[in-house]
């Protein structure tokens, strides 16, 4: 995923987990790969070593992680909790959604596309279902392009 150029909207959580992910990478995974390559460097001769080539390889995983990780906080507008109204959808949102043509309820929390997670109910606000529930209010009917046509939800609860 590349946020090059644009913001990142992230919720607390999200930033909470951006800044604890990059500190292990850090401060432990940094040095553990480090540790590898010396280890590697020991059995002699590097240009057949593969040990020491998957360290390396692993190495600039790592530091292209820490690099994206920082950029990710740099651009991140969080998104405060205490600041997600209720009268609409909005990123951050929990809503309760009704589909009337299978009579089928889910919830779902709405989220920047870092965090997005489906299969834990939490979608982006740059999905199709999320973007079109932004800005809706409860009792709203709101219609989202599916590959099949088009599907219909019904907003039964908005919270934080």
């Amino acid at each position: 995923m590349s946020v090059q150029g644009k913001e990142l909207i992230i919720t607390e959580d999200g930033l909470k987990n951006i800044k604890k992910e990059l500190e292990y990478l850090k401060t432990v995974k940094r040095h553990e790969v480090a540790d590898r390559i010396k280890t590697a460097r020991e059995f002699g001769d590097l240009s057949e070593n593969a040990e020491y080539d998957e360290a390396k390889n692993e190495q600039g995983f790592v530091e292209g992680k820490i690099s994206e990780l920082e950029h990710k906080l740099k651009i991140a507008v969080v998104i405060i909790e205490k600041d997600i109204h209720t009268e609409d959808v909005g990123v951050g949102s929990i809503v309760k959604i009704k589909n009337p043509k299978f009579d089928s309820i889910a919830e779902y929390k709405i989220v920047g596309s870092a965090e997005s997670d489906p299969s834990n109910f939490r979608i982006s606000n740059e999905s199709p279902i999320g973007s079109s529930l932004l800005g809706a209010k409860v009792g709203d009917i709101v219609k989202v392009l599916i590959p099949d046509g088009e599907a219909s939800y019904q907003v039964l609860e908005i919270r934080r």
